[in-house]
């Protein structure tokens, strides 16, 4: 997996991870056991509302949970931390509802795309795939590149173009290490992605078999 710029994806684990090792350093308490605990009532009640309600939908209330987290950790407002995992939440239904049912990790990273700048509109064409592909390679590059400085209708339009030309992962990794060697160059985001792109080899899209 490639290092995203927005470490938001990846650190969610490492996040939890680190509170969860935390418990056998200290002595336990309430606020040890329970780290929603350093949240006020209200807040509390609001995340875990909102948890409860992300799990019955079938969506990675875990994630939701880590978000909170993570704002205890930096000692963000309360208020802030709510708002927070609030549109979190709301990114991930709605990258559901684009995207239909695929897995956790690309609900997840479809809702960084949203974070980042992307518009609903533009996950519309990841709905359709080849059985067995996976987006999660193709939205991880496309948050990464916003957050390097990529104009975000450059991103999504590049992104889309490989995606609809049946690129493999390795095809976006290969543009994410290209892009980011000649920005570290120093070549302005939108050309260095510009000129790697009509480099890029293309083919028709692979349209499903009928037993897909």
């Amino acid at each position: 997996m490639i290092r995203l710029v927005s470490r938001r994806i990846r650190s969610l684990p490492a996040l939890f991870a680190a509170g969860a090792l935390a418990f056998g350093t200290v002595p336990a308490n309430a606020q040890d056991l329970d780290p929603l605990a350093k949240l006020d009532q209200t807040s509390r009640f609001a995340v875990e509302a909102m948890i409860d309600s992300a799990y019955a939908a079938g969506l990675p209330g875990g994630a939701l949970r880590s978000r909170a987290l993570e704002g205890l950790q930096k000692k963000a407002p309360t208020g802030k931390i709510v708002s927070a995992v609030r549109a979190l939440f709301g990114n991930l239904k709605t990258s559901r509802s684009t995207l239909g049912a695929v897995a956790d990790e690309e609900l997840l990273a479809a809702a960084a795309v949203l974070e980042a700048g992307g518009k609903p509109a533009q996950l519309v064409s990841f709905r359709e795939r080849k059985k067995g592909r996976s987006d999660l390679q193709a939205f991880t590059v496309w948050v990464d590149l916003i957050y390097r400085g990529v104009p975000l209708d450059d991103a999504s339009t590049a992104i889309t173009k490989l995606w609809q030309e049946g690129a493999d992962d390795m095809t976006f990794r290969r543009l994410w290490n290209d892009v980011q060697s000649d920005i570290s160059s120093g070549l302005n985001p939108g050309a260095a992605l510009s000129n790697r792109i009509r480099e890029s080899p293309t083919r028709p899209p692979q349209k499903p078999t009928p037993e897909e």
